[in-house]
Formats: C-alpha cells, sequence, structure tokens
C-alpha cells in the first residue's frame, strides 16, 4: 500500500488501522472502529480507498460482507462527520463491486441526496463509474474520463476503472481503452497480476491471442505461491484463450462470390 505521508508515522498509522479493521472479520464492530481510525487521522479520500477495499475484500475473502454489516440507512446518513460518511460509503460500494452488482450500485449511488452526490470524492465516483462500465453504459466512458482527470496515479483507482472496462463486454473501444489504462505509469512495473489478467481478457476479444497468452501466463507467475483467491479466474481466461484461437483457427475460410449459407 503506497500512501502520501502527509506527516512522520501517518503511512504506518494507516496501516496499523487496516490491520485492525482486517484482523477480525467476524467482529461486527469493526467498521465502526475503522471509521473512528480514520476520522482521527482526518484521511483523504485517497487514503480511505487504500485501506477501505483492501478491508472490504478480506471480509468478503471470509465470508462476512460489509453488505451484512451496514446496513443501507448506515451508508446513506450523511453521519457525524464527513471522514466517517466517506468511509462506510467506500466499504459499502466497493463490497457492491467484488459482488459484481452493478445495477444495485448504480441505483444506490443515484438515490443519495442531491447534496451528496455532487459532493462524492473522487474514488465513490471511480466505483459508480464501474456500476456504469459493467453494464455497458456509455456515459460511464464519461464519467471514467472525469475521474482520471483528477485520480491521477492512484492505483487503487485505476484498478476500479480497468475492472469496469474489464466487465463491460459492449463498450466502445473497451478494449482498447483497457489496454491504454493498463500502460499508465501507476501499473508500470509489469508485475500485477490482476493487471495482467485484464489484459489478456482485452487482448483475447481483439483476437490478439499468443499476446493473450503470454499476459495470463505471466499474470499466474506472478501470483504469490498458494495464492487461491483469484488462481482459478486466472486459469479460466486461459481456456477462454486457448478456446477463442481454436475456434478461430477452425473457421471457414470463405471465398469472393461464395454465396453458402
Amino acid at each position: 500500500m503506497t500512501l502520501p505521508d502527509r506527516r512522520p508515522g501517518r503511512a504506518l498509522t494507516l496501516l496499523k488501522a487496516k490491520a485492525r479493521a482486517t484482523a477480525h472479520p467476524a467482529d461486527l464492530s469493526w467498521p465502526v472502529r475503522l471509521a473512528e481510525d480514520l476520522r482521527e487521522l482526518d484521511a483523504d479520500w485517497r487514503e480511505s480507498a487504500e485501506v477501505c477495499a483492501d478491508a472490504a475484500w478480506t471480509a468478503r475473502s471470509a465470508g462476512h460482507s460489509v453488505l451484512g454489516l451496514l446496513s443501507p440507512g448506515q451508508v446513506t446518513d450523511p453521519g457525524p462527520d464527513p471522514v466517517t460518511a466517506r468511509t462506510y460509503r467506500h466499504l459499502y460500494l466497493s463490497a457492491l463491486r467484488y459482488d459484481f452488482r452493478c445495477p444495485t450500485l448504480q441505483a444506490f449511488v443515484e438515490q443519495l441526496p442531491d447534496s451528496a452526490h455532487a459532493s462524492m470524492d473522487c474514488y465513490s465516483r471511480a466505483l459508480y463509474a464501474f456500476a456504469l462500465l459493467g453494464q455497458s453504459r456509455p456515459e460511464g466512458l464519461t464519467l471514467m474520463d472525469e475521474v482520471l482527470a483528477e485520480a491521477g496515479e492512484h492505483a487503487k483507482t485505476l484498478h476500479v476503472l480497468l475492472h469496469g472496462l474489464w466487465l463491460g463486454q459492449d463498450l466502445d473501444q473497451g478494449s482498447e481503452r483497457l489496454l491504454a489504462l493498463s500502460a499508465r505509469p501507476a501499473f508500470g512495473t509489469g508485475r500485477d497480476p490482476i493487471v495482467l489478467f485484464r489484459v489478456a481478457s482485452a487482448l483475447r476479444r481483439l483476437s490478439r491471442y499468443d499476446e493473450g497468452f503470454a499476459a495470463i501466463d505471466r499474470a499466474l507467475n506472478l501470483l504469490p505461491p498458494g495464492d487461491i483467491t483469484v488462481h482459478a479466474d486466472l486459469v479460466r481466461e486461459r481456456s477462454l484463450i486457448s478456446a477463442a484461437r481454436d475456434m478461430h483457427r477452425h473457421l471457414p475460410t470463405r471465398t469472393f462470390g461464395d454465396t453458402r449459407t
């Protein structure tokens, strides 16, 4: 987790807050405690995104989704302060993202009070863009460009947008835009297996099968030993590339004037 060091020891304190939030995912009070920790730090939206995205994923992986810990009312309530409200929103919307509940995420954001909707932070708007992109809604591309103008190279935000482009199968130029996003400096090391997984999928859609194989094999090689959380998804993508390539190879060659149907 790379965080701006706004004062000495801040990054370490944020890591401790995340560790407390993820240590006991069955504890019903951890979202409240995390909100208190981030409020005490006066965390900005980038710091909140870094911690909340990982905490929501850990809770889901342990079978204790944030969706069962926070009620929609808690998330829509403006709360005692902006940091607490943002923490709950980051946690809840991230949980909806991880479950691919795009229509629910979209509807949830759109029913927020106008004031809350208009003042949403960059990461919340990225999650909203994910919901639109995941449904192949063209307005998601417009919102994505707006988010990118503010997000800079914040990797967590870029991952959300990359996820939406990957899920939106019918977006205009979606695969090309995914590849362009994956080439941004935030992913410059080329060692993020999730980015490579998304890239492999885009290459498959573009019929660039050899490049797709190279990307997915690199992703598999970069997964931590024994990591089972995404290994099956990567293996499935490799199978899809293989099947698509084989189908492409065996398509009958049509010649000019061939009127067969």
